[in-house]
């Protein structure tokens, strides 16, 4: 049973998390649920209900399946490991490739399925905390279900400096061996680049910086490459590579670059609150598993700095600032460096995004910023529970 495939760009990258962007749910004036959407059911992007034991049938004889998330929504991560079992139940010959981790940490993935690592030894060993600044706790389940299995899991992502040295020098200038091979990517569809660049400019104060524009595109790309070249690397017939990444490397990003190395068997779902009179992005999957209200059995939100940064030399550099949040407050500004945070020094964005997590409510964060030559401090004060 083909699934429809409409896939227009996507709407909001994962990267750009940091700002606070989320899909969230609306629902009608009287509390009541919309119309048609019922907890616990598959639907096409039209609408139309799809039968659950059908629909995971024909998802098991694709190459790669494409499960979208909001990093920070454990009801996502809650839903993907549900989907992963019953996938697993009609493809035995599973890989789950995850976005969170780089090629580097391949050697503590493969430990961890072995069943030589604890999950402390784990997170040390794969650098958890500097690569992903996202709660493991969200995933730790999801890992625990691939070593049970022993399914193999595969890191699809590159380090920000790969990432950041592909985007500002040209893939000509790395070596192949230094890019892990992966080529070039695919040029985006005209829509895909005025999405990302209508992003962009909605959360930057620097909205007419054309250089910073054009990094934010070629970092994007480099991600929805990488990711694509792991895999069709490990895609084959009779297997079924499954990817869990951010919702925004979704429809014209990951695909794309998929069908440009020859993947043509894929499919893109993602979990949609039932309770959202929006309907669901036809543009960003090929079938939405329905959410009931899960906002109660959510964890209280990490707090939020509000910046988009990439790496620089000494720091990371600010690319964008969310309207109305602590760093505007704070008068951060694009361009500015950030040196330090809470003491540490910042060597990739990672950094900050895991310092930041860690804030608790009401605690106070000091920023060490370079701008024009000059270096000061900035305090950050992040809400209290009762703000």
């Amino acid at each position: 049973m083909p699934l429809p495939r409409r896939l227009i760009p996507a709407l909001v990258p994962s990267c750009l998390l940091a700002l606070g962007i989320t899909l969230a749910p609306a629902t009608l004036a009287n509390g009541n649920a919309c119309p048609g959407a019922a907890p616990g059911q598959w639907q096409a992007t039209d609408g139309t209900p799809l039968s659950t034991p059908v629909l995971l049938s024909e998802l098991a004889t694709q190459r790669v399946v494409l499960l979208g998330e909001q990093h920070d929504r454990l009801a996502h991560h809650r839903w993907q490991l549900h989907t992963l079992a019953g996938l697993h139940a009609h493809q035995p010959d599973l890989v789950i490739g995850l976005e969170m981790l780089p090629r580097e940490a391949q050697p503590a993935l493969d430990a961890w399925v072995a069943g030589e690592l604890d999950e402390t030894a784990f997170l040390e060993a794969s650098d958890w905390h500097r690569h992903w600044g996202f709660d493991p706790g969200l995933y730790l389940p999801i890992l625990h279900f691939a070593r049970m299995h022993r399914l193999p899991l595969l890191a699809l992502n590159v380090t920000p400096a790969l990432r950041q040295r592909l985007a500002s020098e040209g893939w000509e200038a790395v070596p192949s061996a230094e890019r892990h091979a992966i080529t070039p990517p695919a040029p985006p569809p005209a829509a895909y680049r005025d999405t990302l660049s209508e992003v962009f400019r909605a959360h930057s104060s620097g909205a007419d910086d054309e250089a910073a524009l054009a990094r934010f595109i070629d970092a994007q790309l480099v991600w929805d490459r990488a990711m694509a070249t792991a895999l069709a690397e490990a895609s084959a017939p009779g297997r079924l590579v499954v990817g869990l990444m951010g919702q925004g490397h979704l429809g014209h990003g990951v695909p794309h670059q998929l069908r440009d190395l020859g993947i043509e068997a894929q499919r893109s779902l993602l979990p949609w609150a039932s309770l959202s009179c929006e309907p669901p992005p036809r543009e960003l999957a090929d079938a939405h598993f329905l959410l009931g209200d899960e906002a109660p059995f959510e964890p209280l939100a990490p707090p939020r700095l509000g910046v988009w940064v990439d790496g620089a030399e000494d720091g990371v550099r600010v690319e964008g600032i969310g309207p109305d949040s602590l760093a505007e407050r704070l008068g951060l500004e694009v361009g500015d460096i950030i040196l330090r945070a809470a003491g540490q020094v910042l060597r990739r964005p990672s950094d900050l995004t895991a310092l930041v997590g860690r804030q608790p409510p009401g605690s106070l964060m000091p920023l060490e910023i370079r701008r024009d030559g000059s270096v000061w401090e900035l305090l950050a004060r992040f809400p209290s529970a009762s703000e």
